[in-house]
Formats: C-alpha cells, sequence, structure tokens
C-alpha cells in the first residue's frame, strides 16, 4: 500500500458522476474538513473501488471473529 505523507481527517460526503463528454471516466469528488479532493477514475478503477468498498462493509457489519 502506498504510504501517504497527508490524509483527510474525515469524509463528511461524497458525490459520483460520469460527464456527458466523457462517458468512460468516473468523477468522484470526497468533501473533508479541509476541502474538496476530486479524481477521475477510469471504468475499472471505479469497478475496483466498489468491490473493495463492498468487501470492506461486509466486514465491518460480520459480527467480531467472524471477518
Amino acid at each position: 500500500m502506498t504510504q501517504r505523507s497527508t490524509s483527510a481527517d474525515f469524509v463528511t460526503a461524497f458525490a459520483t458522476g460520469w460527464p456527458e463528454n466523457q462517458p468512460d471516466v468516473m468523477i468522484l469528488s470526497l468533501t473533508t474538513q479541509k476541502g474538496v479532493q476530486d479524481f477521475a477514475l477510469t471504468k475499472e478503477q471505479a469497478l475496483l473501488v466498489a468491490k473493495t468498498m463492498k468487501r470492506t462493509a461486509t466486514q465491518l457489519a460480520a459480527p467480531k471473529g467472524q471477518a
């Protein structure tokens, strides 16, 4: 995993969208107390993010010791 020198304190909201003029790119905007960060993702990257989020949510929802 990549080491980062800075990180968001917490995420308060996010929004996604597929720009009409670039349907192969998804824009992910993360809003933190320090501002907004926008990320452009390819379809493959967006699917990987979604898969990772789903797996993490499943692990968080599992009873302790069953993840």
